[in-house]
C-alpha cells in the first residue's frame, strides 16, 4: 500500500498559491500558481499524486486535512457529475477543471481518504504542508519552484504543465488574471535568496569564494551552537554545508537606504532552522552579509 499525504496552501486566499504530496524525503513533488485558492491547492495535490501512481499496482492512501477536498472526491462528486456540474442551488461547481480529472484517475482504483488534524504534529501532512507553503511563498517572492523529486516518470510528466493550468470560468477568474510583473521587493529578494545560496555551496571552494566575496568586514553570526563567528574567523575555519540546503523565504524589510533584513527558513535533509541576515549595499563591493542569526527547529 502506498500511503501519501496532500495539502494546499494559499497565502492570502486568494493569492499566490502552492500544493504538495508527500510520501518520503526522497518521493515527492509540488507546484502552485501565481494565484489561487487554498481549495484549488488542496484538489491539485490530490490530482498530482493520483497521476503520479496510476501507473501502480497498489492500493493508495490519501491524508487530507482538508474535509473539501475529501468530500469532493468521495461523496459530492457523482452527485455535481448527474446534475451537469451544478450544485444543489443551480449555481456552477468551483473548481471543475480539476475535479474533472480527478474523478478520471479515481475510476477503477483502489483509492481511499484519511483524514488527519493539519498543524498538530501529523510528520507527513506537516512535511506537505511545508512544500506546498514554500511553493506559494516561491510565486509570492519570484523565486525559483522546488518541484521535488516526483515519484517516477508519471510526475515528471505531470509536472511539466503544472504551472499552467488551463483555468475555468467556475474558478471566479482567479486564474484568468495575467501575471503580474515583479515588484522591486520580489526581484531584491530574488537577488538576495541568490546570495544566500552561494553561501550555501557544499563545494569548499564556491563557498570560500562566496564568503570572501559577499561577507562585510564588519560581519558577525550567531550559529545555532551559539558559536560567535566574524569574517575573519569564517575565512579561517568555517567549513562549507555538508548537505544542500533548501531556502523558504519568509520575509523582508527594509531597515535602511540601503539595509535588508531577510528572515528564512533552510531545510537540509531532516535539519530544519530559522534564519536572518541583514544585507548592506555597498557603493564598491555590492550586497554584504553584516549580521546572520541561525535558530535550529529540528
Amino acid at each position: 500500500m502506498i500511503v501519501a499525504a496532500a495539502d494546499g496552501s494559499s497565502l492570502d486566499n486568494p493569492g499566490p498559491a502552492g500544493w504538495a504530496w508527500y510520501i518520503d524525503d526522497d518521493t515527492w513533488a509540488a507546484g502552485g500558481w501565481p494565484r489561487g485558492t487554498n481549495n484549488m491547492g488542496e484538489l491539485k495535490a490530490v490530482l498530482e499524486v493520483l497521476r503520479a501512481t496510476r501507473d501502480v499496482d497498489q492500493p493508495l492512501t490519501i491524508l487530507c486535512d482538508s474535509q473539501y477536498a475529501i468530500k469532493c472526491c468521495t461523496i459530492w462528486i457523482s452527485g455535481w457529475k448527474r446534475k451537469g456540474w451544478r450544485k444543489r442551488d443551480g449555481k456552477p461547481v468551483l473548481n471543475r477543471d480539476l475535479l474533472e480529472p480527478i474523478d478520471e484517475e479515481l475510476a477503477g482504483r483502489d483509492v481511499t481518504f484519511e483524514w488527519v488534524k493539519g498543524h498538530a504534529g501529523h510528520a507527513m501532512n506537516e512535511a506537505a504542508d511545508q512544500r506546498a507553503r514554500a511553493a506559494a511563498t516561491a510565486f509570492r517572492d519570484g523565486t525559483p519552484v522546488d518541484h521535488g523529486p516526483g515519484f517516477g516518470s508519471a510526475v515528471r510528466e505531470s509536472t511539466s504543465e503544472q504551472e499552467s493550468p488551463v483555468p475555468s470560468v467556475v474558478q471566479e477568474r482567479l486564474c484568468d488574471l495575467p501575471e503580474r510583473p515583479a515588484t522591486a521587493d520580489q526581484e531584491l529578494i530574488g537577488t538576495l535568496t541568490g546570495l544566500e545560496r552561494r553561501l550555501l555551496d557544499t563545494d569548499a571552494v564556491a563557498h570560500r569564494s562566496a564568503v570572501e566575496e559577499l561577507v562585510a568586514s564588519d560581519f558577525v553570526e550567531h550559529d545555532g551552537t551559539g558559536r560567535l563567528w566574524t569574517r575573519g574567523r569564517a575565512l579561517a575555519d568555517m567549513p562549507a554545508p555538508e548537505v544542500t540546503s533548501s531556502i523558504e523565504i519568509l520575509g523582508m524589510v527594509r531597515v535602511g537606504p540601503q539595509d535588508v533584513l531577510l528572515r528564512w527558513r533552510a531545510r537540509a535533509g531532516s535539519r530544519v532552522s530559522l534564519r536572518v541576515s541583514l544585507w548592506h549595499r555597498d557603493p564598491d563591493r555590492g550586497w554584504q552579509l553584516r549580521f546572520h542569526q541561525i535558530t535550529p527547529v529540528r
